[in-house]
C-alpha cells in the first residue's frame, strides 16, 4: 500500500488479488447479500484509491483495509435504511450441492442456515466482532486496533457474542 500511495497505482491490482476474497467474505457476513457485498467491496477499493494519503504504515494494511470497510458498510447501511438483515441461504446451498452428495449436501445446507439464522440474531455489534474474528481470522490485536477498544475488551465481546450465539442456534435446532 505505500508503494499505491507513492504513485505506483498498478501495485493496486495486487492488492485486489490478495485480499477481495476475505473483504466480500467479511461484507458478506455483516449484510448477508452477495450483490451488495460485491459493490461494497469495489467500494473499499476506491476509497484505498482516493484515501490513499491516510495510510501511515504504521498499522498494518488490513487494519487499515477493515476501518474503511467498516465505514462502507455504515454509509451502505445509512443509505439503505434497512434494519433486518437477510441471509441468502439458497446461494450457499447451491454451492455446497455443487460440491457434496445430495444427503451430506441438505445437511449441511439446514446447518449452515440455522448458524445464519442464530448469527442474523445477533446485534450488529456482535455479529461484527464474531465474523472479524472467527470468519476472517484476524487477531483480537488487530480487532481492537479495528474497533477503537483494547484487546481485552475485543476478547469480552467475541466471548459473549459466541455465548449468544450458541443459545440462538440451540433455540433455532428442531426437536428430535
Amino acid at each position: 500500500m505505500l508503494q499505491v500511495k507513492a504513485g505506483d497505482l498498478n501495485r493496486m491490482g495486487l492488492l485486489f488479488e490478495r485480499y477481495h476474497r476475505e473483504l466480500f467474505g467479511f461484507l458478506y457476513h455483516m449484510c448477508g447479500r452477495s450483490d451488495a457485498s460485491e459493490d461494497m467491496v469495489q467500494t473499499v477499493f476506491y476509497r484505498m484509491l482516493k484515501y490513499r494519503h491516510t495510510f501511515t504504515g504504521e498499522g498494518s494494511f488490513r487494519t487499515w483495509m477493515y476501518h474503511l470497510a467498516r465505514n462502507v458498510l455504515v454509509d451502505s447501511a445509512q443509505k439503505n435504511r434497512r434494519s433486518a438483515q437477510h441471509y441468502d441461504v439458497v446461494e450457499y446451498a447451491e454451492r455446497l450441492a455443487d460440491s457434496a452428495a445430495a444427503d451430506d449436501a441438505l445437511q449441511k445446507e439446514q446447518e449452515l442456515a440455522a448458524l445464519h439464522d442464530a448469527l442474523a440474531r445477533l446485534s450488529p455489534e456482535n455479529r461484527e466482532v464474531l465474523v472479524l474474528s472467527r470468519f476472517q481470522e484476524l487477531k483480537y490485536e488487530e480487532i481492537a486496533r479495528i474497533l477503537h477498544t483494547t484487546e481485552a475488551a475485543v476478547k469480552v465481546r467475541v466471548y459473549r457474542a459466541m455465548k449468544e450465539l450458541k443459545k440462538n442456534y440451540f433455540e433455532l435446532e428442531p426437536e428430535s
